[in-house]
């Protein structure tokens, strides 16, 4: 294995503990949330655009470049109504599984083993949105 896909894969297992020592990928956490019975979820989710807003604001000001030395380029994206119901799916599968698609990982890798259900799930949402993504509203 290259020196690469060693460094990536200690940065996955340390972030995937971060995410189960938070108690990120905890279902109950998460049903919390959505109930409005605690904050906690919502000072993560917060900070954590806090923190990605701060990073691009850096890279932007250092023109900093990618280990490869490539520029990197932070490109506007359009608006478009399909996000609103594209949103709203997305909410409703994390209410219900207690797992958006990154922490699924930590989940199985930490025994949740019910994740592989939402696995399988996200997986099946992305083949469909694939086939009916011509047909869906811009």
């Amino acid at each position: 294995m290259s020196l690469k896909r060693t460094m990536a894969l200690l940065v996955g297992i340390a972030f995937g503990i971060i995410l189960v020592k938070g108690q990120v990928i905890s279902w109950f956490e998460i049903q919390k949330m959505f109930r409005f019975q605690s904050a906690y979820m919502y000072l993560v989710i917060g900070s954590s655009v806090v923190v990605g807003a701060i990073s691009l604001l850096i890279i932007k000001r250092l023109e900093m470049k990618t280990v490869s030395g490539e520029e990197i380029e932070i490109r506007e994206k359009p608006f478009n109504k399909g996000v609103i119901y594209g949103g709203i799916i997305f909410g409703m599968g994390w209410a219900i599984t207690g797992a958006c698609p990154g922490p699924i990982y930590a989940q199985i890798g930490s025994g949740t083993y019910l994740a592989l259900v939402t696995f399988v799930s996200a997986l099946g949402g992305a083949y469909l949105y694939a086939l009916l993504q011509p047909k869906l509203p811009h």
